[in-house]
């Protein structure tokens, strides 16, 4: 795959040998990324959908250590559009590699859903959530505590221990402040409606949006609120969303690195970032 000078050869050389040994993996590593790229972009039923072919060099300077920092993964897309699934199989795949070459803490997970507002009095004085959703808009940034959020990212990032919050996505609209603990790791990565709306999409150093069809979208969102009990206001509640949507989340579509197709098969997903995770073991773990 690629040649067999490592980075483990770099404590073989001098300073300057390094630093050629180092752009010539970068090198190697963004031709090998543009081949896995373009060829899953032009493979039936691709999970990618287009990419901003910089991504290839940042990914790039990640892998080869020129960048040496935690890499923070922003996923954003439209309500029922895959996200949260996407991004617990990315977690699951890496996780799974942390786990095979004894890496402690590679991943941490920020969800954004869970810098909602605390609403609970809200939602007792309204009788149900339902009725509450009615008058509330849960379909803006400005119902979720974003700067916190961002907050949070950049303390991980600068190596710092964090507690996040927990919002209790039940109906009763609480939010545990202070609730799970949070470890630096190797890659920060984060889901949600408006994980990179203004005030947060700064602190990612990758942005990925996930997009899908309008009538797959509509068929997922009736079967989740089904489920949440949202009732007569689901229709009410899903026009919102496609207004706000329209504001708020498909913008980010413009400036994502990544653009993922929200209803490709599961196994997919994981076969592509597999093949990335692939050339770490190769550059770190190989004999």
């Amino acid at each position: 795959m690629l040649t067999n000078i490592t980075t483990k050869n770099f404590k073989n050389h001098t300073n300057a040998d390094s630093q050629a040994v180092q752009k010539n993996i970068r090198f190697e590593l963004e031709n090998y990324l543009h081949y896995i790229f373009e060829k899953e972009l032009n493979s039936p039923n691709s999970v990618l959908l287009s990419y901003n072919p910089f991504v290839i060099k940042k990914i790039a300077g990640y892998l080869s250590g020129k960048i040496n920092l935690p890499a923070s993964i922003g996923i954003t897309g439209e309500t029922a559009s895959g996200k949260s699934t996407i991004t617990m199989d990315l977690i699951e795949t890496i996780e799974s590699f942390g786990i095979e070459f004894g890496i402690p803490d590679i991943i941490t997970r920020i969800n954004t859903d869970d810098y909602y507002y605390d609403r609970s009095e809200m939602v007792k004085k309204a009788g149900s959530f339902s009725e509450f959703a009615k008058n509330y808009d849960l379909d803006s940034p400005e119902a979720l505590e974003l700067e916190l959020m961002k907050t949070h990212i950049e303390e991980l990032l600068a190596g710092k221990i964090t507690y996040l919050p927990k919002y209790d996505m039940s109906g009763t609209a609480i939010r545990h402040d202070n609730y799970t603990l949070a470890k630096p790791s190797k890659v920060i990565i984060s889901e949600g409606l408006f994980a990179l709306t203004e005030k947060v999409k700064d602190a990612f150093s990758f942005k990925i949006y996930v997009d899908i069809p309008e009538n797959i979208k509509r068929e997922r969102f009736f079967v989740r609120a089904k489920e949440r009990g949202l009732g007569e206001s689901a229709n009410l509640i899903y026009e919102n969303a496609n207004k706000k949507a329209e504001v708020y989340v498909r913008p980010c579509k413009e400036y994502a690195d990544i653009v993922l197709s929200g209803y490709a098969e599961r196994i997919k997903y994981k076969n592509f970032i597999n093949k990335i995770i692939a050339l770490v073991q190769e550059l770190y773990f190989s004999e």
